[in-house]
């Protein structure tokens, strides 16, 4: 059964984040932590089309400043065109990770991302809900 959670996010991103962390639940169960960030992108991209779920990965996005736009900027996984991804294998998740993925959706003008930092022990101690 889905967690219930308070949210202002409509029920069809809610129901599309829980799906997501099945998916990611799953390659952590299967390979656990230790592994560099670019593998468990590819477990998940796996999981994800096993589940029928739309993904772009590594998506480029161009960050608006004053009247031009700068490129280069990218993050893990953009999924159904509506939730971004970021992985991480990391020793803890810092304040500068949530930064980063809270710019990623202002400059999308996005509401939700999640946050993963694959190197854990249990993985549901390692996702970060970020919401805009």
């Amino acid at each position: 059964m889905p967690m219930q959670l308070e949210s202002t996010l409509p029920l069809e991103l809610e129901i599309l984040i829980q799906k997501v962390i099945g998916a990611s639940i799953e390659v952590h169960r299967h390979l656990g932590p230790g592994f560099l960030e670019t593998i468990y992108e590819q477990a998940l991209c796996f999981e994800l089309e096993q589940r029928g779920i739309a993904y772009v990965r590594q998506k480029e996005i161009a960050i608006p400043y004053k009247t031009t736009k700068l490129t280069g900027q990218r993050f893990d996984l953009f999924i159904e065109g509506v939730l971004i991804i970021e992985l991480k294998a990391v020793e803890m998740l810092l304040p500068i990770h949530e930064a980063q993925i809270m710019s990623y959706l202002k400059a999308l003008h996005l509401r939700a991302g999640l946050l993963m930092n694959f190197n854990v022990k249990m993985l549901k101690s390692g996702i970060k809900r970020i919401v805009f």
